[in-house]
């Protein structure tokens, strides 16, 4: 059979696990201070909504070919009694996330974190006290998996992406106990963000 029915490597569609793995390898790239975050972002964008593998080289052409030495985690487990739980600042948000607190606040600023997947599993188990997730802009966050018990869960974000957005989306269950769970954007007064 003839070698012309075979598309060139570059005209082949991509996967979703080659997709992952470039988004990977963008992530690695703006953790060793490669590409600014607005670098990052743009071009995981792009990325996100490349169909074949010639539409994605010029995004990582001039990053090395070298794959990251360590995979990020895919499960990352938090836990504290009567303490805090933060997470703030240029930190890689694994897959999923599972919290687990007692007494004490949990607060998870996503709105400059290293999110290489496009959907992030949370969840909670907490008791007596507040959970915080506050979300880059553009991003959704569905919380009805969430049971309340003598608490509240709250969700001042979209809980469904729109249509064709490459915005990272939170889907959170688990449960709260006489507590609260905020989800939100960034705040802002004046010169004062949070």
């Amino acid at each position: 059979m003839s070698g012309e029915l075979v598309p060139p490597r570059r005209e082949v569609r991509l996967s979703d696990a080659e997709r992952e793995a470039v988004v990977s390898r963008l992530s690695a790239a703006v953790a060793e201070g490669r590409l600014t975050l607005p670098e990052f972002e743009e071009r995981v964008d792009a990325v996100l909504r490349a169909r074949t593998d010639a539409e994605v080289q010029p995004y990582v052409a001039d990053l090395p070919d070298v794959a990251p030495a360590v995979a990020p985690d895919e499960v990352v487990e938090l836990n504290s009694f009567a303490g805090e739980i933060k997470r703030s600042g240029r930190w890689a948000v694994p897959r999923k996330l599972v919290v687990r607190s007692k007494a004490g606040t949990v607060k998870l600023d996503l709105r400059h974190a290293v999110i290489s997947h496009r959907v992030v599993d949370v969840d909670l188990a907490t008791q007596a006290g507040s959970t915080t997730i506050v979300l880059p802009a553009g991003a959704t966050a569905n919380i009805d998996g969430v049971n309340t018990s003598a608490g509240t869960a709250t969700a001042k974000v979209p809980s469904t992406p729109e249509p064709g957005s490459t915005a990272p989306h939170l889907v959170v269950t688990g449960s709260t106990a006489a507590g609260t769970l905020v989800v939100r954007y960034e705040r802002r007064f004046w010169r004062w963000r949070w």
